[in-house]
């Protein structure tokens, strides 16, 4: 992981294509602004995480649908 430190207002640059900005810090807490191209998913780890265990549920869903029907 890399550690960086920005002040308020300050950026840094993912890929060329990404901007993530400080926006403001209150206490522990830091709001960012993130710029990037529409094509460019952008989500809380905590969503992501959801995202993608619902996807494994659906998965394990259909793949059991897709055996049984296949069994007959």
């Amino acid at each position: 992981m890399l550690a960086l430190s920005r002040k308020k207002n300050e950026a840094i640059i993912i890929n060329n294509n990404v901007e993530v900005t400080i926006l403001e810090v209150k206490g522990d807490q830091v709001k960012i602004g993130i710029s990037a191209p529409r094509e460019v998913s952008i989500y809380r780890k905590e969503v992501y995480l959801q995202i993608q265990e619902a996807n494994k549920e659906s998965i394990n869903v259909e793949g059991m649908d897709a055996l049984k029907n296949f069994l007959g």
